[in-house]
């Protein structure tokens, strides 16, 4: 009977291992996709800051001696 439970280990391993073959070999393309639409609405917010900064510093006349 101890034999047994040791060749349940195996698999066990077995199971496991094909488990996580198959989630590491998933079709990742829809995550890539939506991550650089979220990239690109990043950095066009960013921009606008940074457009507003510099808007900002122009007009604010602290230059002035």
């Amino acid at each position: 009977m101890a034999s047994l439970v040791w060749l349940l280990i195996p698999l066990f391993a077995a199971i496991g291992a094909a488990i996580w073959g198959s989630w590491a070999a998933r079709d990742r393309t829809q995550g890539d996709i939506s991550e650089l639409a979220g990239y690109a609405r990043f950095r066009e917010a960013m921009g606008k800051a940074e457009q507003a900064r510099q808007k900002a510093e122009a007009h604010s006349g602290s230059d002035a001696v």
